[in-house]
């Protein structure tokens, strides 16, 4: 059963939650979380929720990518809502279309190359040998041991997001940097961005995360 979370112009989620799940009677609930952005911290309160009604969590679904990667950095079972998603990598760029951010499904391998002038989310890793390059974010559901490059034509505000960020080389706009060689904190994102003309390496602040 799917449960959606309220409107948030009308009611806060966490004041209708609690009602929502005693309303219903399936053992394992789904949850659409609409627009609502919500961080790590607030779906460990989410889930608590559902837990204390006797419940358990099933699949997540948001039209919000920023919770998308909450969910994920926390080892949830989330997907973007109305996901068109590209199901093979390719060597091209990828023209604009009337959506802001492309979908790709899948594993960039050794030789492949996914580059848009939109931001870009992949569901899946960058393996060592595999690039990814977009014109405004790339935000990588899983593991970034490729190459990626964010702003590549020259947006100095663009970012790399990954669940983790273990790249062989990161570029944004037209500055370049390697990858942190220390093994990430389990569970959480890191995002690279530039600080002062230099790239930084810091925990993710997803709800900052602008879709270009």
């Amino acid at each position: 059963m799917t449960l959606k979370l309220p409107d948030q112009r009308l009611d806060h989620w966490r004041d209708r939650l609690p009602d929502l799940l005693n309303s219903c009677s399936e053992t394992i609930v789904d949850l659409d979380c609409e627009d609502w952005i919500l961080s790590c911290t607030d779906l460990t309160d989410l889930c608590a929720l559902v837990a204390d009604a006797g419940h358990q969590l099933g699949r997540i679904t948001s039209r919000a990518l920023e919770t998308v990667v909450s969910a994920s950095a926390l080892g949830l079972d989330a997907s973007p809502e109305h996901a068109s998603f590209k199901n093979k990598a390719q060597t091209n760029s990828i023209p604009a279309g009337p959506t802001e951010l492309l979908f790709h499904q899948g594993t960039l391998r050794s030789g492949d190359h996914l580059q848009s002038d939109r931001s870009i989310l992949l569901c899946g890793d960058v393996n060592p040998g595999a690039r990814i390059s977009s014109a405004a974010d790339v935000l990588i559901w899983g593991r970034l041991r490729g190459v990626a490059h964010a702003g590549c034509e020259g947006s100095t505000t663009a970012k790399i997001v990954a669940l983790q960020l273990r790249p062989l080389q990161l570029r944004i706009a037209d500055v370049v940097a390697r990858g942190p060689e220390d093994l990430p904190q389990a569970g959480l994102a890191e995002q690279a961005e530039l600080k002062d003309g230099v790239i930084a390496i810091e925990p993710a602040v997803i709800q900052s995360f602008q879709k270009r």
